[in-house]
């Protein structure tokens, strides 16, 4: 299945990205490479919410660092939201758990941005 981007800005000028399909190597990645990077140039605060993501290959997940890793030298930051149980245990597996801040559903992931304000 393609994958399909849409996103939304919720309070406190965070921004959700929906991703619905698969994250592969090749046009998938470019999409959502693309999409995300423009969105960071105009917000620090991004989450991706992957509930919609059925699966994620190695170019995929590369994808996903390079964007984290994009976020964090802009002085933003990317969270990820509603993984399934295939992509979590894929970042489990990965030990990408541990590089990602991940969160059970996109309003906590959001809240998220303001707890680390107030710290």
């Amino acid at each position: 299945m393609q994958l399909k981007l849409s996103n939304r800005t919720v309070p406190e000028d965070v921004v959700i990205v929906d991703c619905e399909g698969r994250i592969v190597f090749g046009e998938e990645s470019a999409i959502l490479r693309d999409t995300v990077k423009k969105l960071i140039l105009q917000h620090n605060r991004i989450v991706l919410n992957l509930s919609g993501v059925s699966y994620i290959d190695s170019g995929g997940l590369g994808t996903l660092v390079a964007l984290y890793t994009t976020a964090g030298n802009q002085g933003g930051s990317l969270k990820l939201a509603g993984l399934t149980q295939r992509v979590g245990d894929l970042l489990q597996v990965t030990k990408l758990v541990t590089v990602f801040e991940v969160y059970e559903s996109e309003e906590q992931a959001a809240e998220s941005f303001q707890k680390g304000a107030a710290a």
